[in-house]
């Protein structure tokens, strides 16, 4: 049985403690794989800062711990690489809570209009991969999409919403997880595929289900468009 749990979240804004308490609840219901948004790109690098130093005790960062992370980062390059893919395998990662560097790799982002990333050429405005045998796409802005995005993708993830949505557009679905600040009610969200079935759901920070799971019914597609 193949099956992948995919914690969404978005429009942070700064707000570190409600991304760390997404992620906590994100992950407590089998998410190994994150896909963030924007609404503030840099957040999740300050998020990870965030947690390191809490690892530390909140001491001042050393020279002992620069060895530490040097070593981290080694051992992190040296191992046999893993897809950066919503639909990659989890298998070596068995706590990735306890490893920053690891944390940092189970997340694809996403950058808004207003961070610099966004006029970075190396950063991608769009995320495009493969859920399954689903071509997703995931974008800060759905404005942002373009006739091509929508032509070949199938699952839509986007931020920019005050509320969690799921909205069908003839085989095609746009998926948001709501915001995790600026909102009446600070969401996330979730994807689960188990083989070839796809649920979405979206959870406020304190558990309670906002949109309770629900299977997409997705087109299969064999072809992908390019015009």
């Amino acid at each position: 049985m193949s099956q992948d749990v995919i914690g969404i979240l978005s429009d942070s804004h700064g707000d570190l403690a409600a991304f760390d308490a997404a992620y906590e609840l994100l992950r407590a219901k089998g998410a190994q794989r994150f896909l963030f948004l924007g609404g503030r790109y840099s957040d999740l690098d300050e998020w990870i800062l965030e947690r390191r130093e809490r690892g530390r005790g909140g001491r001042e960062y050393s020279g002992a711990d620069f060895l530490q992370d040097v070593s981290q980062w080694l051992s992190v390059a040296d191992q046999k690489p893993r897809p950066r893919s919503l639909s990659g395998s989890f298998a070596a990662i068995k706590s990735p809570e306890g490893d920053p560097l690891l944390v940092r790799e189970s997340f694809l982002r996403a950058p808004e209009r207003d961070c610099l990333q966004y006029r970075d050429p190396a950063i991608p405005r769009k995320v495009l991969d493969m859920v399954g045998d689903t071509l997703c796409c995931a974008v800060h802005d759905k404005n942002d999409l373009e006739r091509d995005d929508l032509i070949n993708a199938t699952l839509f993830f986007h931020g920019r919403e005050s509320e969690p949505k799921r909205v069908q557009i003839g085989p095609r679905f746009f998926l948001s997880p709501g915001r995790l600040a600026g909102a009446a009610e600070q969401t996330c969200a979730l994807l689960e595929r188990e083989d070839r079935e796809l649920r979405f759901s979206a959870w406020r920070l304190d558990g309670k289900a906002v949109i309770e799971p629900e299977v997409l019914p997705v087109e299969r597609r064999t072809k992908v468009s390019a015009k």
